[in-house]
């Protein structure tokens, strides 16, 4: 029989069951954020400090293990990460600018996702509140975002104290602290987004292991002190410039505990329970991480939920005998970066990648059309192993001295560190005669970066070969910035 009306029909119904089995349904976007997390645990190699919560989204998901932030510090670090851009776009470089007064029409990824048509909501440290309105960038969230109450709104310890100390052990529920309440106001949030029709896209921020190392009791109990090793190299490179190290600015000028005075060692005692209290905080987090995946398992919503974990940068713990994060070396710009849809991509990379890297990938893996003013390029690639590597290195940045700015890139075997003089920034055009210091690391035979080896006779070559990739890159970014 032939019937127009059913036969438009039934090609309408094919249509749709062919867009549904090829491009699947529209997914959520489950967002983690974690403050001052660096690569650590098993799923970084390092199974001596406990996250088996971590360790098991990583074996249902991809690990990049070379992944670098923009700019190891807080707000230009998630600035970067959230709007695609990099630091000398956004002009956020410390921890005072509120990335709108410099681009007020400038769309970050949460917000991007509201103009699809997911629902937006964020809980704890997504943004850095400094870098924001009050309504933690309002205009990112389809769910006004409320602040997380507790007894320390930034997170440190368990009450209020004269006297500022470096760690707390407590022997307190998990409940009773400001990541506890982060995850329960983020199962809140995914119920009620779970309850519509639309997609979510839901980003949760815990605030530790930033200092203080305050963590409950329980947490401390899994190591023990006398355990804990030190750094094996705890000296500043052999041939680097000295401004490039930095004394542990942080920890030092904060808490009443540690010598203010630069040139006072910590004691190695007190180095230790450092070490002990990250650890501790660490392992407190992997467990609210894993209460919190555990939820979304729990309401029928893993299979069809896109989860990215991240710390948004490194942490130096007495390597070259620095502490926090701020500088142009490994340990502070190496990030965590973990990506799990089901069980669909599974492994580990080397390759490099980067912060900029993570909204054209969401975007991507959701089958959202990626924006085309990004700076980052799309990992799903890597992630679908089509490809091994889809960019030559990873670019962080630091300054000093309030002329000097650095640039590192990050390759899969060398780390090359160019400081430039006369406030350079890559908004501007490059010139080697701007060049005030290099700065060359070989993973391979020199895994603890002690000794730049940028004049060595060997390597002068390779000291061209790095100086041609900055050039082109730095002209590229000018270019684009200037266009």
């Amino acid at each position: 029989m032939n019937n127009p009306t059913l036969n438009r029909f039934l090609v309408l119904a094919l249509l749709l069951i062919v867009s549904t089995s090829v491009f699947g349904q529209a997914k959520n976007v489950l967002f983690i954020a974690i403050d001052d997390l660096k690569p650590i645990g098993g799923l970084y190699d390092m199974p001596a400090i406990k996250t088996p919560h971590m360790d098991q989204l990583a074996a249902t998901g991809f690990v990049f293990k070379n992944n670098h932030c923009q700019e190891a510090v807080c707000a230009p670090t998630r600035v970067s990460l959230l709007t695609g851009r990099r630091p000398d776009y956004t002009r956020v470089w410390d921890l005072k600018t509120m990335f709108r007064d410099i681009h007020p029409d400038i769309v970050t990824m949460p917000q991007y996702f509201k103009q699809k048509g997911y629902q937006t909501a964020a809980v704890g440290k997504v943004f850095d509140a400094r870098s924001v309105d009050k309504g933690h960038d309002a205009v990112s969230w389809s769910i006004p975002y409320q602040e997380t109450t507790g007894s320390n709104v930034k997170g440190g310890g368990y009450m209020l104290e004269t006297r500022r100390v470096s760690t707390e052990c407590a022997d307190v529920p998990d409940s009773t602290t400001m990541d506890g309440r982060v995850l329960q106001k983020g199962k809140a949030l995914m119920d009620e987004m779970a309850a519509q029709e639309e997609p979510f896209f839901l980003a949760v921020g815990f605030y530790k292991p930033h200092l203080p190392f305050a963590a409950p009791k329980k947490y401390w109990d899994l190591y023990q002190r006398e355990d804990i090793q030190l750094p094996a190299y705890q000296k500043k490179p052999a041939g680097a410039p000295a401004y490039a190290s930095q004394p542990g600015w942080e920890v030092r000028s904060q808490y009443d505990d540690v010598p203010k005075d630069f040139s006072t060692p910590i004691a190695i005692e007190k180095q230790k329970e450092l070490i002990h209290g990250y650890y501790a905080c660490v392992s407190f987090i992997d467990k609210q991480i894993g209460d919190l995946v555990a939820y979304l398992d729990e309401k029928g919503l893993r299979e069809n939920t896109l989860i990215v974990l991240w710390g948004d940068h490194g942490w130096h713990l007495g390597d070259h005998d620095m502490w926090c994060k701020h500088t142009n070396y490994e340990q502070a710009t190496r990030s965590p970066l973990v990506i799990s849809l089901g069980n669909q991509y599974i492994g580990t990379s080397n390759s490099p990648s980067e912060f900029v890297d993570v909204f054209p990938t969401v975007c991507q893996a959701v089958g959202v059309d990626v924006p085309n003013d990004l700076e980052g390029v799309s990992l799903m690639p890597v992630l679908t192993n089509q490809q091994k590597e889809i960019k030559e290195f990873a670019v962080s940045q630091f300054h000093r001295r309030g002329t000097l700015n650095g640039y590192a890139f990050r390759d899969e075997r060398y780390r090359y560190v160019v400081w430039l003089k006369e406030k350079y920034r890559s908004d501007q055009p490059f010139s080697m005669n701007l060049i005030e210091d290099e700065e060359l690391y070989d993973y391979q035979n020199d895994a603890d970066e002690t000794m730049n080896v940028i004049n060595k006779e060997q390597n002068k070559a390779l000291g061209e070969q790095w100086r041609k990739r900055v050039a082109d890159f730095l002209n590229s970014r000018y270019q684009t910035y200037n266009h």
